[in-house]
């Protein structure tokens, strides 16, 4: 069992438990010899015992491991200890692309190229040094509180892929391409598949293809055509559509040679999003002789200038302001050999990151508040007692006594040898506290009065309340529609459409008084009669828009100085007479170290560092509020 304050390798000193996969486990730890944090992952016992897998695993992490790129999570060292097989990896604060996905729901067009070319690059990095990555999916996507987007774990999927025990492969098989859904020929293609899905789901909020149960969805990937993206992002560029289109052909021979060419067609959707540049090879085409005709195609410099130029945001990021003026901005320390054009592209890919970044902290803040209770804003908490063991309206009375009343409660059904209507278990045990905002979830023993499986309230046609609804209503006939104020947006969804009602679309707005993820109101007031099919719109609470503060940090020294500040895990350097400007912080003060080395020049003009003369100093700086 790993706990925290264990030591691994005499080295690792455990500080907590961060995620859990198929395969791993993975915690935060402190590196005694380097001093920096970093990240295990920690096999699974049954994959540790198999003699087979472990070589494979160890040969391929070393493999990895001689990967460094700044899109990608890099692989520190590969060991064991007492049976316990780990990979130490860079730490990085942040949120996997798939939860950003769930929280904002469909990317806009510039925000999704922007992190599909950062993802290209570590896949383009890690195919020019022969290792193809085999399972590209939003899991396996971090985006940094930096901004930085980042891929992990290159080469671990080849060594799962080629042993009998496998880990739980649902999330994967959604991006897997045809070819290893048939156990085929495995080459860079295959990458660029699995990253067209993610670009799929990225600006529709879904993947394309879904099914109960991993052969059902790889049988998909074979053998259906995929539902263009426009139809659930009627906004959608035409070569943003047609570079998804293009990467995600079921036949290798129609897709992207290599990820390189992706990245183009990428930079060169950024210029001209409305312009229908990509071809597709047809069907019919294949292993023929084709002529060309010929394109006036920019140089690649070029197109890469006129995308760092187009890459500016919608008025959604008004009022997110860039970290570093450009003026002052280095971004040298990621692409050190990149060409001066190019490098613009990547500095306004950073940025956008950055933008990326901001709301990842939001979310990150809003994920934390919802566990630990803190965004429940006037909500009324009382202890919760025990009904377990109590017939279902009895429940209901002594329930309601705390304050809760039916919209609080939802029921799920399971099969039990108790009398049909006991409680068997709630979701809120007693004693604990409880937000009258909130759900709470009963089980109940029996089936639905529907006569549907009766193994869950959600699926069969239960109402909040454990109540049996009525039939799917007909065309014409009218329905009430009940209050969905204070539920998600999942549940308010479910609810509206198991009556008959449509949610159409959502909106979000920021609420001092509702949590984030809640609805705030509807567009058909409750109570009121509507046809059935009628459309209805929900606005969403983004939650309370935090206080922001902006910062100026001028240089004191004589020379060019170097920073660092600890709560934003940042640092680079300020030029003499320059500063640095930093805008939308949360925090109203910050601690920023300066360090300041002399120089001089000699006659023959060589310079001379006095590191003897050094001096640095550490203050504490308030910000103005934004």
């Amino acid at each position: 069992m790993i706990t925290q304050g264990v030591f691994i390798a005499d080295r690792y000193e455990v500080i907590d438990r961060v995620g859990s996969g198929g395969m791993s486990d993975v915690y935060r730890a402190k590196d005694h010899i380097l001093g920096r944090e970093v990240a295990i992952k920690i096999l699974k016992q049954e994959f540790s015992e198999d003699a087979t897998f472990v070589a494979k695993f160890r040969t391929e992490a070393q493999s990895a491991a001689g990967l460094e790129h700044p899109n990608i999570v890099n692989i520190y060292d590969v060991g064991s200890e007492n049976g316990m097989y780990f990979i130490v990896m860079e730490y990085v604060e942040g949120i996997t692309l798939k939860t950003y996905i769930e929280k904002k729901g469909q990317l806009n067009f510039k925000e999704a190229i922007s992190i599909a070319i950062q993802v290209g690059r570590g896949i383009e990095a890690a195919h020019q040094k022969g290792i193809i990555h085999r399972d590209i999916k939003p899991q396996n996507i971090i985006i940094s509180t930096e901004g930085k987007v980042k891929v992990t774990d290159f080469g671990i999927a080849r060594a799962a892929s080629s042993n009998t025990i496998h880990a739980d492969v649902m999330g994967s098989v959604h991006y897997s391409s045809p070819e290893q859904a048939r156990n085929g020929f495995v080459d860079g293609k295959s990458d660029i598949y699995s990253l067209g899905i993610v670009m799929y789901e990225m600006v529709t909020g879904r993947v394309p293809f879904d099914g109960d149960n991993t052969v059902a969805i790889a049988i998909q990937h074979l053998q259906e055509e995929m539902v263009a993206p426009s139809a659930y992002a009627p906004d959608l560029p035409i070569s943003l559509e047609r570079i998804i289109m293009k990467a995600t052909m079921k036949s290798p021979d129609r897709r992207y040679n290599t990820i390189s060419d992706l990245l183009m067609d990428l930079k060169r959707a950024l210029v001209s999003p409305d312009e229908n540049f990509v071809t597709i090879m047809e069907s019919s085409e294949l292993g023929k002789t084709q002529v060309m005709s010929k394109v006036n195609l920019e140089p690649e410099e070029t197109i890469a200038k006129k995308a760092a130029e187009a890459l500016t945001f919608d008025d959604e990021y008004d009022d997110e302001e860039e970290y570093y003026d450009d003026e002052y901005y280095d971004d040298d320390e990621y692409y050190d050999d990149e060409e001066e054009d190019e490098s613009k592209m990547d500095k306004i890919l950073t940025i956008s990151g950055i933008v990326a970044g901001i709301a990842i902290v939001a979310i990150l803040v809003a994920i934390l508040g919802n566990v630990f209770g803190l965004f429940n804003f006037g909500a009324k908490k009382v202890k919760m007692i025990n009904v377990e063991g109590i017939q279902y309206e009895e429940a209901v009375g002594k329930l309601s006594e705390l304050g809760l009343d039916e919209d609080n409660i939802k029921v799920i059904y399971e099969s039990s040898s108790e009398a049909d209507g006991t409680v068997l278990e709630q979701s809120t045990k007693e004693g604990d506290e409880f937000s009258l905002k909130d759900t709470l979830r009963l089980t109940v023993a029996g089936q639905e009065s529907s006569g549907d499986s009766g193994e869950s309230g959600e699926s069969g046609g239960s109402s909040d309340s454990g109540q049996p609804q009525p039939e799917e209503p007909d065309e014409g006939d009218e329905v009430t529609v009940p209050s969905v104020v204070g539920l998600t947006q999942a549940e308010a969804t479910e609810q509206l459409t198991s009556i008959g009602v449509v949610v159409t679309s959502t909106s979000q707005e920021y609420s001092d008084d509702v949590a984030e993820g809640l609805v705030i109101s509807q567009s058909i007031e409750a109570g009121e009669s509507v046809e059935a099919n009628s459309k209805i719109t929900l606005v969403i609470s983004k939650g309370k828009k935090e206080a922001t503060y902006s910062y100026s940090i001028a240089n004191p020294y004589a020379g060019e100085c170097t920073y660092s500040i600890v709560e934003l895990n940042k640092s680079g350097t300020i030029p003499k007479n320059g500063a640095i400007n930093i805008s939308d912080v949360t925090r109203a003060e910050l601690t920023i170290t300066l360090t300041y080395t002399p120089t001089f020049t000699t006659e023959d003009g060589n310079t001379i560092t006095l590191d003897d003369k050094k001096e640095t100093s550490t203050q504490t700086v308030q910000g103005t509020p934004n």
